[in-house]
């Protein structure tokens, strides 16, 4: 049965992504409709978080080698400093893999304030819900119950795999980001770890949609895949960022 928990792990979390997107059925996007979707979201985070504290350890007594135990606020604000340098060599990677392939066509990334403002509403949800959601169901439910680190990597590659294809349009750059949160949570064996940057990278996204509206600088996106290019600036400001992030992180740990 074990061998079986990514696939039906992958199942369930994809049915409940699906379920969340359902008051979007009409292809309208209000505020209403984001709020039943965020009310949706917690409802199945509740559901997910009964399953793998109470339900999983009781079945696969190995899972209960994984802690959700939060980690410190200096931990997670480094952390969140680090992603932004993580999210430019995620997306230059994923360019680099895709002029391999062939001709990458980039266009000019813009935002009219129409498109901004849903965005933002959209935004509640992925930067705050989506994260949780995602990483507990592709990530959590179906590594931790094996023990072996040879077998969570290859559930981590699989899950992967399956975590791209969801995400379509963008499969490249969701398989590099979904192995680096499964190797994130291996490693530190605790879920918050990999949802912390998960939250980063989405968070990021969104402020460079802010960044791009306000005329700040040039970037560009290619379509197929879905991969924004970051221009100069950004690259040095998460630079920046990693290093204050790495230093905050390494300060507190030798102060402890």
């Amino acid at each position: 049965m074990k061998t079986l928990i990514p696939i039906l792990a992958a199942i369930y979390g994809t049915a409940l992504i699906m379920l969340t997107a359902m008051p979007f059925g009409n292809g309208q996007q209000t505020i209403w409709s984001e709020v039943a979707s965020w009310l949706l979201t917690l409802l199945c985070i509740a559901l997910t978080l009964f399953l793998v504290i109470r339900l999983e350890p009781k079945v696969f007594p190995d899972a209960r080698r994984f802690t959700f135990k939060k980690p410190p606020l200096h931990i997670i604000v480094g952390l969140l400093l680090m992603v932004p340098l993580w999210f430019v060599v995620q997306e230059y990677s994923v360019f680099g893999l895709s002029s391999l392939m062939g001709k990458v066509r980039l266009e000019q990334l813009t935002f009219t304030p129409e498109e901004f403002r849903e965005d933002m509403l959209s935004s509640v949800h992925a930067v705050l819900l989506a994260p949780v959601l995602e990483e507990l169901c592709f990530r959590q439910l179906p590594i931790s119950p094996f023990r072996r680190r040879g077998a969570q990597v290859a559930v981590c590659v699989v899950m992967a795999v399956l975590f791209a294809i969801l995400h379509v349009r963008n499969a490249p750059g969701a398989f590099l980001a979904a192995m680096f949160y499964g190797i994130v949570y291996i490693l530190s064996k605790n879920i918050w770890y990999s949802i912390i940057l998960h939250v980063g990278h989405n968070l990021t996204v969104t402020l460079i949609g802010f960044y791009c509206l306000l005329g700040l600088g040039d970037l560009k996106i290619s379509k197929m895949p879905n991969n924004i290019m970051p221009d100069a600036k950004i690259i040095v400001v998460s630079m920046f960022f990693a290093i204050i992030g790495l230093l905050l992180i390494k300060t507190k740990q030798q102060k402890g």
